[in-house]
């Protein structure tokens, strides 16, 4: 196969406004243009709650790849106010209770939020995970 000058193209919902259907249409299109050899990845904010659901969408369509935040920490200059990444921990229990394997430690991942949470203001550390906790009955699962 001849390079391509690319080993991997990132698609990206930068401000966090798009919905699965829009996510599954450009994957789509991406998927047409470019064949099915090229690695596609997702990256996605999580302005308007619809991250995770995007994610969703990106597996739908064959996406295996994600850009994710501890915390969801970062944003996007461009859309001032915007939530920032989508959060490591809630897309990695999510995945995992979907029964995808990601090799990822869970509870060294909550532990290193707890770092971050040190060092950083609260307002800046966003996750559902965090806040909920997980349940025992799920510990085993995750």
């Amino acid at each position: 196969m001849p390079k391509r000058g690319a080993d991997e193209i990132g698609l990206a919902d930068t401000v966090g406004y798009g919905t699965p259907s829009l996510i599954k249409d450009i994957v789509r299109v991406a998927r047409d243009e470019i064949g099915s050899q090229m690695p596609l990845r997702l990256h996605l904010h999580d302005t308007l709650g619809m991250g995770l659901a995007n994610a969703v969408a990106g597996l739908d369509v064959g996406i295996r790849r994600f850009d994710a935040a501890v915390s969801g920490l970062g944003g996007c200059p461009f859309a001032p106010g915007a939530r920032g990444n989508v959060v490591t921990e809630d897309l990695l229990f999510m995945l995992e209770r979907m029964g995808l394997s990601t090799g990822i430690d869970l509870d060294r991942l909550m532990q290193t939020r707890e770092i971050l949470a040190r060092h950083i203001a609260p307002k800046h550390l966003t996750g559902h995970l965090h806040e909920a906790g997980i349940p025992k009955a799920l510990r085993s699962a995750a």
